[in-house]
């Protein structure tokens, strides 16, 4: 099996469904493709399994040409030998979970295939319940069979479209770990569709957000978060907030910009080319902003200091939703603040506080 063989793709289409993405995903490294459903994230892994063939491009994994319009090679989904986890795991139900690792496993001789099977099944924590069919196996069961059936394959690459989708949410955490486990020992490119922002987060090494088939940017995914291209990407990481401002004055020297929202003075730490006047979108993640007990005055020093009126306080769980407007500009602010703090700090409906904003974490998006 080629280990350490990176995955290279270019594809482009117009018709029947538009895609363009450019990407590499090295060895050993997880790359999540992210984006709203009917965005043609499916689509591109399918491309990738050769089981949609793609108008033009070219796609490469190590040395091996798996497909390229050019020179008129494709190869079958047998041929690239891949692992493919579909989204409902795509299980036989009369078969074992033995049988169904098994059946994967066609390309290696016959004497080897159960032994095989049951050493993957305990990889992935199955051991014991290798004579079960899947109906007897819980959802998180059955993705692990799903899993051990990809990876018995010793595939050159693992593709899973949105893996944690059909189970619970505790099962799910369970199977961050499992992957994140897994991930160290497998030497192939992992590429996960997901439309879940915060799996991304955990697991991948590298993101691309999809949107209609096009791809928004890619890059570390709390570089993308922190660093979102435009508007439509900082929407799409569930960014919620992004105002408008207006550039006061710029030190490229000292990186900074200062601009206005409504008569507040904000200063970012970032200075891409703008000119005095410019009208502008900007954004702030979650944890760039700090609500303090103004009684203790602990935010005295800081800039970037907004007078709020907090307009609910919706607890869920350790972490609260705050949404506060900001006196005399009527912009409406959304924050996740740990629920302890809330208490500490007396939020609630009514009260007036002040807030202050990162400068290093405010980010002036590029508008089209």
């Amino acid at each position: 099996m080629p280990h350490n063989a990176d995955l290279v793709c270019h594809i482009s289409q117009e018709l029947p469904i538009p895609l363009a993405a450019n990407f590499t995903c090295k060895a050993g490294e997880v790359l999540a493709v992210v984006g709203p459903s009917g965005g043609g994230k499916t689509t591109l892994l399918r491309m990738i399994a050769g089981l949609t063939i793609p108008k033009q491009g070219r796609i490469q994994c190590g040395d091996a040409l798996w497909f390229d319009s050019a020179e008129a090679v494709t190869l079958t989904p047998q041929q690239r030998h891949i692992g493919y986890m579909p989204q409902h795991f795509g299980l036989f139900p009369h078969l074992s979970a033995l049988d169904n690792v098994i059946a994967g496993l066609d390309h290696i001789p016959k004497s080897e295939r159960k032994q095989r099977a049951l050493d993957w099944l305990e990889r992935v924590n199955l051991h014991g319940l290798p004579n079960r069919l899947p109906a007897q196996l819980s959802g998180g069961q059955r993705q692990r069979v799903a899993l051990a059936r990809a990876l018995a394959r010793e595939p050159a690459i693992l593709l899973l479209d949105e893996p944690f989708s059909a189970v619970d949410r505790e099962t799910r955490e369970r199977l961050y770990i499992e992957l994140a486990r897994l991930k160290q020992q497998l030497s192939i490119p992992v590429v996960m569709v997901t439309h879940d922002i915060h799996e991304a987060l955990l697991l991948a090494d590298k993101m691309m957000l999809i949107s209609q088939g096009k791809m928004l940017q890619q890059g570390q995914p709390f570089e993308v978060l922190s660093h979102p291209y435009d508007e439509a990407v900082a929407r799409q990481m569930g960014l919620r907030n992004i105002f408008d401002g207006e550039v006061v004055e710029q030190d490229i020297e000292r990186n900074m910009t200062w601009f206005k929202l409504g008569e507040e003075l904000i200063i970012s730490d970032s200075a891409p080319p703008l000119t005095k006047g410019q009208p502008i979108r900007w954004v702030i993640p979650n944890q760039g902003i700090r609500f303090n007990a103004i009684s203790s005055g602990r935010l005295c020093k800081s800039i970037n200091k907004l007078d709020v009126m907090i307009e609910s306080v919706l607890v869920m769980g350790e972490s609260s939703r705050v949404i506060a407007a900001v006196m005399g500009i009527g912009s409406v602010l959304n924050a996740d603040v740990p629920t302890h703090l809330v208490e500490k700090l007396g939020l609630q409906s009514g009260v007036h506080t002040t807030i202050a904003l990162k400068s290093e974490q405010i980010h002036i998006l590029n508008t089209p």
